[in-house]
């Protein structure tokens, strides 16, 4: 199975659990369950694509539902597979999000692509990886889908960092628009609302919900950090109050699309 050698690398190095787990990490950790509860039956059946080492898997496969799991990155298989507790209803599998037939269609209660958009460059596998989503998941089912922004990209790292300035990243970026282009040595695809509208267009779903899943968090890391418990949760309170609303859910790092499959004739 061929692997992007960057994203080999980088997950090789990265600890994802770790970002997930600190304080200013656990906000998107904390934002994508809590919508993912609202979605649970007692007998839900789960697919997570692009499972990574398996935080959201056994997270909720330690809730009790039945969890089916598919990771591209050896490395990462390697640690879901060590992380997993005896009598831990959950399954993992080497695969890749652009094609899933090894699964009937169908299948799933909920489907989680949080993580496959990030890495597919072009419109069509990220059209590919979705429509495959869509595929396994039950009429009626809920369908997750994560996307990296490109703006707080733009803002933070283009400017906040210097790298405007650098030949290299200047030629990914559209002098107009400021839309920039990803390519495998970059690591992660960069999307806008419009981009999720139209990779959506088309397929027999309808949208439940758009949000930012950490809003300003990443922005002001530092200070989230530094919170206490009891700031911590009054800053979660306002995060929640404001992550979907229209005129602000562009300020985020990462973005979430809900999307439900519709009963198709």
């Amino acid at each position: 199975m061929e692997t992007n050698q960057f994203l080999k690398a980088y997950y090789e190095s990265h600890d994802e659990d770790v970002r997930l787990t600190s304080r200013h990490g656990s906000v998107e950790f904390l934002t994508t369950m809590r919508y993912i509860e609202r979605y649970l039956q007692a007998d839900s059946r789960i697919l997570e694509i692009g499972a990574g080492t398996g935080r959201y898997s056994h997270t909720l496969a330690r809730m009790g539902y039945r969890v089916d799991a598919v990771e591209l990155i050896e490395h990462n298989i390697e640690v879901f597979r060590a992380k997993t507790a005896p009598g831990e209803a959950v399954s993992v599998v080497q695969g890749n999000a652009l094609d899933l037939s090894a699964f009937a269609d169908h299948t799933y209660d909920l489907t989680l692509l949080l993580g496959p958009i990030y890495h597919l460059y072009t419109e069509a596998d990220q059209k590919q990886a979705l429509s495959e989503a869509v595929r396994v998941t039950k009429p009626g089912g809920i369908i997750f889908v994560a996307y990296c922004n490109n703006d707080a990209t733009m803002v933070q790292t283009c400017f906040g960092r210097g790298l405007i300035r650098d030949e290299h990243f200047r030629a990914l970026i559209d002098p107009v628009t400021f839309r920039a282009r990803s390519t495998p040595a970059e690591l992660f695809q960069l999307n806008r609302k419009e981009d999720a509208d139209a990779l959506i267009s088309g397929l027999p779903v309808k949208r439940l919900h758009y949000l930012g899943t950490d809003m300003a968090t990443c922005f002001i890391k530092d200070c989230v950090d530094a919170m206490d418990d009891e700031m911590f949760e009054l800053y979660l309170r306002y995060h929640f109050s404001i992550c979907e609303r229209p005129d602000m859910v562009g300020a985020t790092h990462h973005m979430l699309d809900i999307l439900r499959k519709e009963e198709t004739r």
